[in-house]
């Protein structure tokens, strides 16, 4: 439970940020002088939203009861709905086939880029724990 909720602020967190320096490029780069209180609201709640379920779902990747195969399938399932949940209420994705389609896509090749990456970290860590083993 402590993990969790440490996660979870972490991820509140985290999304607050996102949320602002988002917020700032966005004023940034269309040099915009007055923001629309209910969108940006909108997004910053979307925004903390999904830094808090990116960050607390790996916690799936902890169970040592599940396989790596269904701990990938429950994170992405988890992820993948609550993404596209806040995404088409908010306006991130246009509600069309073709939008939900397209940014599956795109989301499933981040999702593996990034899958992939923690595999290989992570598999290179244990091969270098496993050789500070037989050194001893």
């Amino acid at each position: 439970m402590k993990t969790f909720l440490t996660r979870s602020v972490l991820g509140i967190f985290f999304g607050s940020f996102l949320a602002v320096v988002t917020i700032l490029a966005v004023i940034y780069i269309n040099n915009i002088e007055m923001l629309d209180a209910a969108i940006l609201g909108k997004n910053l709640l979307g925004t903390v939203f999904c830094g808090w379920f990116f960050t607390v779902t790996p916690l799936l990747f902890e169970n040592e009861k599940l396989t790596l195969p269904v701990q990938t399938t429950l994170h992405f399932l988890c992820v993948t709905v609550l993404y596209f949940i806040v995404a088409f209420i908010i306006g991130w994705i246009p509600f069309t086939v073709k939008g939900f389609i397209g940014m599956l896509g795109i989301f499933i090749v981040f999702y593996s880029i990034i899958w992939i990456s923690f595999y290989m970290y992570f598999r290179k860590q244990a091969a270098k724990l496993n050789e500070e083993l037989r050194e001893l």
